[in-house]
């Protein structure tokens, strides 16, 4: 009866490894994200939303291991350090970053809970509150936050990190937040690997930040003037700087040729 069990059990596997197989072969992107901590309603909404472009499957370690090797492509192979615990597959056609901005966009944010390592810097800041005076005041006040009372409800007064990057929230540190409704990460399909098919290439480190992006073009944009005029760069942009520099040359020669005469 044993021996059935673990007959039919490999046969179910050997199934959903085939399936897999064949659908990540008629894909552009197969992608390996961490679903580590992720909530079953958030992840299920997520996959929902993506039904259109991409494909979320689920399956254990051994699972997705086997799928990688039973490809039939060696480029693919170096994926398989990417796979550990709590992670799934997201196959599409899209290209691959285009993906991974697109489910960055899909994350929610959440409260922080006791023992998690923080991010980046936690700052409570200065500005009224909803909370009513009481037992709230010396919880606020344990954290090194000076409040006050005013218009019956606490404010702060002084903004104040209180978990600097890379420290462990504590317990009271992660109530506060709760009760200050601060929500300082965010859950969803975190992309840990990348393979294209097109090119047969994996791409790993994906750090999605259009912000930064962003901020990082309007400031190589503010530079960029003053850079092409200084190695003479002539463009739309920087002819009339040119043309008035040479105006502002000539008339100084002019002056400097009647003077000598």
């Amino acid at each position: 009866m044993a021996s059935k069990k673990l007959l039919k059990s490999q046969d179910v596997k050997a199934k959903v490894v085939k399936q897999l197989v064949e659908e990540i072969k008629k894909a552009r992107t197969i992608m390996v994200v961490s679903i580590k901590g992720l909530p079953s309603k958030q992840f299920q909404d997520i996959k929902k939303s993506i039904r259109d472009i991409a494909n979320v499957k689920v399956a254990k370690k051994n699972i997705l291991l086997r799928t990688i090797k039973c490809f039939g492509n060696e480029s693919i192979l170096p994926l398989e350090n990417h796979i550990n615990e709590n992670c799934a597959f997201v196959i599409s056609n899209m290209e691959g970053y285009e993906l991974a901005g697109i489910l960055n966009k899909k994350k929610s944010a959440v409260y922080a809970k006791a023992g998690q390592i923080a991010l980046s810097d936690i700052e409570i800041k200065d500005g009224p509150t909803d909370l009513l005076p009481g037992p709230a005041i010396s919880e606020l006040g344990a954290l090194g936050l000076i409040v006050s009372v005013e218009s019956g409800k606490i404010a702060i007064k002084k903004s104040k990190v209180v978990v600097k990057e890379g420290e462990v929230i504590k317990e009271n540190v992660a109530a506060v937040l709760q009760k200050l409704n601060i929500q300082p990460f965010s859950v969803g399909l975190n992309p840990v690997a990348i393979y294209d098919s097109n090119t047969g290439k994996i791409y790993s480190q994906i750090n999605i930040d259009p912000e930064g992006v962003s901020n990082e073009l309007k400031i190589s944009a503010s530079k960029s003037l003053g850079f092409a005029q200084k190695i003479g760069y002539v463009c739309r942009q920087t002819i009339g700087y040119f043309l008035a520099k040479a105006n502002m040359e000539a008339n100084a020669l002019q002056l400097k040729l009647g003077g000598s005469n």
